[in-house]
Order: structure tokens, then sequence, then C-alpha cells
């Protein structure tokens, strides 16, 4: 079964509310849903287009748990009081079992 991802690009405008009222908080429903960060706003390059300035990549067990973990209250709650602090792009994507180029 191919694992799920939430690929996000965040800017960030207040850091000490962010950390405050969201990073302090997510670490509990990220749990509950088995979450792993894979990337969490390291350094990068903007090979092409457009950028934000934080990059996150989250690995879930499945799609369905990605998508369960975003739909849920607590994280519908996190959304909430991220708001104020930034602004984000996120998307949630199936993983890819296939096939290698060889």
């Amino acid at each position: 079964m191919a694992k799920g991802y939430w690929v996000a690009r965040v800017d960030v405008h207040d850091i000490d509310g962010y950390k405050r009222d969201y990073v302090a908080h997510n670490g509990a429903v990220f749990a509950k849903y088995g979450a792993r960060f894979l990337v969490r706003a390291g350094t990068f390059e903007t090979a092409e287009g457009s950028s934000r300035s934080r990059n996150v990549v989250i690995e879930f067990k499945d799609y369905a748990t990605a998508l369960a973990c975003f739909h849920s209250p607590e994280y519908q709650a996190l959304i909430k009081a991220r708001a104020p602090y930034s602004e984000s792009d996120l998307i949630i994507i199936e993983g890819y079992d296939g096939p290698q180029p060889s």
C-alpha cells in the first residue's frame, strides 16, 4: 500500500506566534495519526518556479490517514490558530509504489 504525504510550503510572518499557537500543539495531532516529518524547513534552493520560505513533507502510513489527519477537528483547530501568523500551500498526495526507472 502506498504511503500518503503532506507537502506544504509556508511563509511565516510572526515566528513567535506561529511557534506558540501552532508548532507547540501540532505534535499530539501528528502523533495520533502516525505522522513522520521527512522535511521540516531545511536549507533549500528554488530550482524552478516560485517558493515560500519554509517547506515541509510529512509522511503517513497511507493516503486515507493523511486525509483523516487534515480533516480531523484537532487539526482544523490548528489551522485557525496558525492563520494569523502564516500563509501556506498544502497538498495531500498518495505515494507511488510502482516500478522505478532502470
